[in-house]
């Protein structure tokens, strides 16, 4: 025992007094858990899957798990790798690990755990490695916008109409098949029709472009990773032995090509820990596979099961409403929450007249809750199945003056003025930016007209060569007038002190010197109250950079760019607002508030036409219900309209059928009699029809002559 202790106090620079400290302190924070939670946190060694329910403190158990491994002595703290879906979650969890264990261990910078995203520890890796793949370390990343822009130049260039083929949608056709680790030459082998031809031509222009831009897309930092490991065993061994306790959290929400990494990473010690909740996977859009968290104990027969089914968020009547909803599904990991708090409020359903009444309502509830009740409105949220239904609601509140702020609009970063900001330091750091530079190339006006700019991407199209080159020698495009000449003389002189500047100074007051040399501030200010708030944006910019100040100079703008293109819009809530808040049910996963309403509770709208016919994607909705029914803490309420303008028809749509799944001992109904409305529906999909259908038995729902929507048909 005095061997292990001096051998332990020695590999981790403690003295035996603080070893003698650290045993307690590991008693007492296990102490803290509940009795599942503690198993969790006690299974160190070999695969371990925690099936953990919605509030049931599965973050917690991850966290106190990661810090008994530490405190037990089978790792180093820099030899723990562990994935969260949001750069908040992995904030908080590395705080957390530091407040149990900082007593004890050293975390200085060399020596943490490393906790972050697919994203982020994805581009770790490939800035150490990516000229292993024949690419640049200094790269920068494409977001959303900058790859539509980027799509949309290529298919100019090849005289596409983007009317007729959306850019967003090759782009998702790109996206799935980088997620699935196809490249474009597979995509392109794999091409059958004209319309994939046509998508594989372009994705392989879009890769090219992303390589002279020395840029890479969110997909790509996935997809490269993985190829780099599969190409250079060298690479994935010294991060296999980096790495050797490995945890994921929200299992049920990655895709293939962050199953396969995750595989890689932990096939030589195994000691992988995988957190989620198969009835909480609603991001199958995005690639999710659901399949993943079902097939763990496949992938690893050995491997051991928990499930957290103690609720600590919501009433229970709220999760008995949320369990009487997700019983219906077949592709889960079966479990049932339950609470220390019983009873509680039941669940209102209202059935209104219309959308304008199903609005009206939810505010005259709020402003109740918030006057009668002193409810603040930060405790509040409004959650649709579409973005689209977001407008009335907003009126709504409007009409009401009920202050509110809605999740999904445009994002700080997307801004106009951010954008361009962001495009210079880009541009700055990467001069093979090639959409940096032309966002910024006539911003403000340099007098560098369109036709000119089409002049330069002809000249360096002809010649293979990039922007940057070609700026760099304008004096040979002789179609170029003396004064166009002149003007990007001028601005690739000063984009050239600016680079210079970068490698001596820290990001923001790089920045300062770019809003003033170009006059910025002037070109914003237009009087108007709106160009008062985009300068307001613009010095918001600036605050955010001085975060970064303390590094070295070249890190400083290198980290800014970085963290910028990995921000996730949740992760900008601001909950100190006190206002109430309007998100889609996608958006509000991992949040949750006191009261939630949940609008469009129709067959249709939610759930959504689309999944009428197909039963893997009514799972899906019907998870998606679930998310959103177990945001609640305090109060759930569900609403239907009898009648929806949608789209400029009228559409008479039956209530949710996930309405129909609650027991009518858990619901105060409002114009609305559970058992009457149910009786009359067969919401069942028939699997032995030709074609899946989903059929009505009601003989007096609709009345001769009356106008109705078809979900196919219109």
């Amino acid at each position: 025992m005095c061997f292990f202790i001096i051998i332990f106090c020695f590999q981790f620079r403690i003295s035996s007094f603080h070893f003698l400290l650290y045993r307690y302190c590991t008693m007492d924070f296990l102490n803290e858990l509940n009795d599942r939670q503690k198993d969790a946190a006690e299974v160190m060694q070999g695969p371990l899957l925690i099936v953990a329910g919605a509030g049931s403190g599965k973050t917690r158990a991850l966290t106190y798990r990661v810090a008994n491994v530490i405190a037990k002595g089978l790792a180093q703290p820099w030899q723990i790798l562990a994935v969260t879906f949001t750069n908040k979650a992995a904030g908080e969890m590395s705080h957390r690990i530091q407040s149990l264990l900082q007593q004890h261990f050293d975390f200085s910078e060399k020596n943490r755990p490393m906790i972050g995203t697919f994203h982020s520890i994805c581009v770790r890796i490939l800035r150490r490695h990516f000229e292993r793949l024949g690419r640049e370390g200094t790269f920068v990343i494409y977001d959303t916008d900058d790859t539509k822009q980027l799509m949309r130049r290529i298919m100019k260039e090849k005289q596409i109409d983007d009317d007729r083929l959306k850019p967003q949608i090759v782009l998702g056709m790109i996206s799935k098949a980088k997620n699935a680790l196809k490249s474009a030459d597979d995509f392109k082998t794999c091409a059958g029709n004209y319309f994939e031809r046509q998508v594989a031509d372009l994705f392989m222009a879009y890769q090219e472009r992303l390589r002279k831009n020395n840029a890479v897309d969110f997909d790509d930092l996935l997809f490269y990773t993985v190829q780099l490991f599969r190409e250079h065993s060298d690479v994935l061994d010294e991060y296999q032995e980096r790495w050797r306790f490995m945890n994921v959290d929200e299992y049920q929400d990655t895709n293939h090509a962050q199953y396969v990494l995750i595989k890689l990473l932990a096939s030589k010690y195994r000691n992988i820990c995988v957190i989620g909740d198969s009835d909480q996977s609603i991001y199958s859009f995005r690639g999710a596979n659901i399949q993943n968290i079902l097939n763990f104990e496949k992938d690893y027969p050995d491997a051991k099961l928990i499930k957290l089914e103690q609720n600590y968020r919501s009433t229970q009547i709220i999760l008995d409403v949320a369990d009487a909803i997700i019983a219906k599904n077949k592709s889960r990991k079966p479990k049932v929450m339950w609470t220390n708090e019983p009873g509680g409020k039941l669940i209102d359903v209202w059935h209104c007249q219309s959308e304008q009444d199903e609005t009206k309502r939810v505010a005259e509830e709020i402003r109740r809750l918030h006057s009668e009740e002193s409810v603040p409105l930060n405790h509040i949220v409004v959650l649709y199945r579409t973005n689209v239904q977001s407008r009335l609601m907003e009126e709504m509140l409007l009409r009401y003056v009920l202050p509110y702020k809605v999740i999904g609009g445009v994002k700080f970063y997307a801004r106009r003025e951010v954008k361009d900001l962001l495009a210079y330091l880009r541009a700055i750091h990467n001069n093979n930016d090639t959409e940096s530079l032309l966002r910024i190339i006539n911003i403000p006006s340099r007098r560098i007209g369109a036709t000119a700019i089409q002049k330069l991407q002809a000249f360096a199209l002809a010649r293979s060569l990039t922007l940057s080159e070609v700026l760099g020698h304008v004096e040979m495009i002789s179609e170029l007038s003396a004064r166009q000449q002149e003007s990007l003389k001028s601005f690739w002189k000063q984009m050239e002190h600016w680079r210079s500047l970068s490698r001596t100074v820290p990001v923001s007051e790089l920045a300062i010197k770019v809003i003033h040399d170009i006059q910025y501030k002037a070109y914003l200010i237009d009087g108007t109250e709106e160009g008062e708030m985009r300068h307001e944006n613009v010095m918001e910019f600036v605050s955010v950079a001085t975060k970064y100040d303390a590094l070295e100079a070249d890190l400083s703008l290198a980290s800014f760019l970085e963290e910028v293109a990995l921000v996730a819009e949740t992760d900008q809530i601001k909950e100190e607002e006190d206002v109430v808040t309007l998100m889609t049910l996608h958006a509000v996963k991992g949040l949750e508030y006191a009261y939630v309403f949940i609008v469009g509770c129709e067959e249709n709208i939610f759930p959504h036409m689309r999944s009428m016919f197909d039963e893997q994607q009514m799972e899906e909705e019907r998870r998606l219900m679930y998310v959103g029914v177990t945001r609640a803490r305090k109060k759930l309420y569900l609403l239907a309209a009898k009648e929806r303008r949608l789209f400029g028809d009228y559409q008479k749509n039956p209530v949710s059928r996930f309405i129909h799944d609650i027991p009518k001992k858990l619901i105060n109904a409002v114009d609305f009699d559970p058992l009457s409305a149910s009786d009359d529906i067969d919401f069942e999909i028939d699997q032995n029809a030709d074609t899946d259908s989903f059929r009505l038995s009601a003989e007096e729902r609709f009345k001769d002559g009356e106008k109705i929507r078809h979900t196919v048909f219109g």
